[in-house]
């Protein structure tokens, strides 16, 4: 039996989430299932319980303020993988919050150098991607709101099977889950 990943994710649901889940719907209509997300920590197999890594989790979200992330341009990373995402500009905050996360229970060697971004569409070629980043490119150059999201809270994540996530815990910034 495959053993199960696990990733941590702030989703993103104000009217960025909804142009990228709209654009992703186009571009690659084979995954319009998938939520926008800024990936925290990508994913990865537990070095402990789901248990032990929620109540860690727990614990640090519960000392991380909400904050603001401020979205920059449209990038791949082509030639590595033909994905086309938006850069997190503002990626200081996000970076800290990856490396606080990556240790103990949720320590993994990651397969990519960690990257702040938000995920249009992970292709399934390079041709596709090179064109999908075109579009996006263009139409995130029109999008007519605020380029700054704020980071309320956190996700974990489960993998049900290939490409298919389910929800674990909402871990809100700043406030515990456990009640006294």
């Amino acid at each position: 039996m495959q053993s199960l990943r696990y990733a941590l994710v702030a989703y993103v649901t104000d009217a960025v989430g909804e142009f990228v889940e709209n654009l992703r719907r186009e571009l690659h209509p084979e995954l319009p299932h998938l939520p926008a997300h800024i990936t925290i920590l990508p994913p990865r197999h537990l070095q402990g319980s789901e248990l032990s890594a929620l109540e860690m989790l727990e614990d640090i979200c519960s000392q991380v303020q909400p904050f603001e992330v401020l979205l920059g341009d449209v990038q791949t990373f082509i030639p590595l993988t033909p994905t086309v995402f938006i850069r997190i500009q503002s990626e200081e905050r996000i970076r800290e919050l990856h490396s606080q996360f990556d240790t103990r229970f949720l320590r993994a060697a990651e397969e990519w150098p960690y990257v702040p971004h938000l995920t249009i569409a992970k292709l399934t070629s390079q041709e596709l991607a090179q064109r999908a980043y075109r579009t996006a490119r263009e139409r995130w150059s029109t999008f007519p709101g605020s380029r700054t999201i704020q980071v309320k809270e956190l996700t974990f994540v489960r993998e049900r099977q290939q490409d298919r996530w389910e929800d674990l815990a909402e871990l809100p910034l700043g406030s515990s889950l456990v009640k006294g």
